[in-house]
């Protein structure tokens, strides 16, 4: 089929072995509950746990709002084992590094840590001499193989890893280098899940979640979003892990939220989200039933 020749780790390997939601032809929905259906919105939804609907543009402001990245980052356990990688310089402020002490490289950033490999160096050099791709982002490769030199020199417990592309090549209404972001970003999640599937530290003990800041439109509408692009509220997610059952594409399931996504990250990892606002719960469908 031509989603499998597309993404074949995607439909191949987390479609068989985790779970997929956001077919609604199937009857599994995934929908954002903020009213903007754009990035900065859709990011602060994801990571925070409920939509903050005074947060209406792309600007760089800090986010007031505390992600479950910095409530993990908080716990003694997970102190100084969070990190970010991401194509687009806005995550800076979504994350809010400055608050959180949160890494974050993302845009024209380059490495993380003060003992950078070889592999680091190059890197940053490559970032800093070739020209961007588009004004506000990297190469999604440059984010990917800073992540993975990350990964493995410093062993963090929680990574969160954005990429861009796609949402750039659409705008733009380049539906051939659109597909192909997609199979260059299925190819990098394969990448990584092997790796961590090579490491003792985290084989078998990982999960690995994919979603979408936003949807996007139908037909001719296909390179736009936003709250005047209908469907653009439609989203989806993707889960495999040792705490996931094998689902494949759900079907005739009760609707998701992004909202949903926060407490799901944290229960994975054996916490309870707590924020000072309420957040949606953790996806049960997701999490193996305690005997």
């Amino acid at each position: 089929r031509r989603r499998e020749k597309l993404m074949p780790f995607f439909w191949g390997t987390i479609a068989k072995e985790g779970q997929l939601y956001g077919n609604y032809r199937i009857g599994s929905t995934v929908q954002l509950t903020n009213k903007e259906w754009f990035s900065y919105p859709g990011y602060s939804e994801i990571l925070v746990g409920y939509a903050d609907h005074s947060i209406n543009s792309n600007e760089k402001v800090w986010n007031k709002n505390v992600t479950v990245l910095e409530f993990l980052n908080s716990q003694k356990q997970f102190r100084n084992k969070v990190a970010a990688f991401c194509s687009w310089d806005v995550f800076p402020y979504i994350i809010n590094s400055q608050r959180s002490g949160i890494p974050v490289s993302a845009g024209e950033d380059g490495a993380l840590g003060r003992r950078l490999t070889d592999r680091e160096d190059l890197l940053n050099e490559l970032i800093s001499e070739m020209p961007k791709p588009f004004n506000t982002v990297r190469w999604d490769a440059f984010t990917f193989h800073l992540a993975m030199e990350y990964i493995q020199k410093e062993t963090p417990r929680v990574i969160y890893i954005s990429f861009d592309a796609t949402d750039d090549y659409a705008h733009q209404g380049k539906y051939d280098r659109y597909l192909t972001a997609a199979n260059v970003q299925d190819g990098f999640m394969e990448k990584l899940w092997e790796w961590l599937q090579s490491r003792p530290f985290y084989r078998n003990k990982t999960t690995l979640m994919v979603t979408t800041d936003h949807g996007r439109g139908e037909g001719d509408k296909w390179t736009s979003h936003g709250s005047s692009v209908d469907g653009a509220d439609r989203v989806w997610l993707a889960v495999m892990g040792p705490d996931t059952p094998n689902g494949g594409e759900m079907r005739a399931h009760p609707a998701v939220f992004s909202n949903q996504f926060a407490a799901s990250i944290s229960a994975f990892l054996g916490i309870e989200y707590n924020s000072i606002h309420p957040v949606g719960e953790a996806i049960k469908s997701v999490l193996k039933k305690k005997k």
